[in-house]
């Protein structure tokens, strides 16, 4: 039976969890989260919550990760009913050493954010960073690595839409990847699970206690306030949403 493998590429302060608990609540999925991050932690030596522990969880080795990514099924997964495995990525774990041809080997999806929210919401946590730090050079690179060999657009989902119509999007979605849309994807029980990482204490809070997606009521964009060193940075951010954002699925819908 063949497993088709579904990667979701996005950065952080995103709906990314949410999503992940959407394909994990179908029964022929089975779901791994940030696999590349004990590699990222290692690589860079940045202190995160949890950090030891995470790097203990999984390979720090990527050229390993990437192999059983491509190759193997998580330990979670039910052998004879998987027929998706879904992969939560990270954009920010993709560091300039990885070879990325092993992507060639998945079906590869992009999850944006608009970069004013994403930034604003990442500055409360860590007064300094770089724009690498927020993945949005490497989601643009891979993006157009895919593109180039697909010869067309990859699947491109955005979290504002998505949160509008979770259904629309999620059915346009699998249409796109050519599996069957489940309506299990829309409400999941409350609570952890086995598969979340091991830093999910540390972040998962509010995933945990959702039962489905769960539409924030927001600021306006245009009043939301970030410190005047990150201007230069969203600018740059902006660029590259802006040339993601017309491949976003259900886009045409909410206009």
């Amino acid at each position: 039976m063949e497993t088709l493998r579904l990667a979701m590429w996005s950065g952080p302060r995103n709906i990314s969890t949410a999503l992940m608990r959407a394909f994990e609540n179908r029964p022929d999925c089975a779901v791994v989260d940030e696999p590349f991050y004990g590699y990222y932690l290692q690589a860079t030596g940045l202190d995160h919550p949890a950090g030891d522990a995470v790097m203990a969880s999984m390979s720090c080795d990527w050229r390993e990760v990437a192999r059983q990514l491509c190759e193997e099924l998580p330990a979670t997964a039910d052998p004879g009913a998987c027929t998706l495995f879904y992969q939560k990525h990270m954009t920010q774990h993709i560091l300039p050493a990885m070879d990325m041809a092993w992507t060639d080997r998945l079906v590869n999806c992009f999850l944006i954010r608009e970069p004013r929210r994403i930034i604003a919401s990442y500055a409360r946590v860590r007064p300094e960073f770089a724009l690498e730090e927020l993945g949005f050079p490497q989601q643009w690179d891979l993006f157009q690595r895919v593109a180039d060999r697909l010869g067309t657009a990859p699947p491109v989902i955005d979290s504002a839409t998505t949160l509008a119509d979770p259904e629309g999007v999620l059915r346009a979605l699998c249409a796109r990847v050519g599996i069957p849309f489940s309506s299990a994807m829309l409400h999941w029980p409350a609570g952890r699970r086995d598969s979340d990482g091991v830093w999910a204490p540390h972040w998962y809070a509010a995933v945990e206690a959702s039962t489905g997606f769960q539409v924030v009521n927001e600021l306006p964009l245009s009043e939301v306030e970030l410190p005047p060193a990150c201007e230069a940075m969203c600018e740059k951010a902006e660029a590259i949403y802006a040339k993601l954002i017309p491949h976003a699925l259900g886009r045409e819908a909410r206009a």
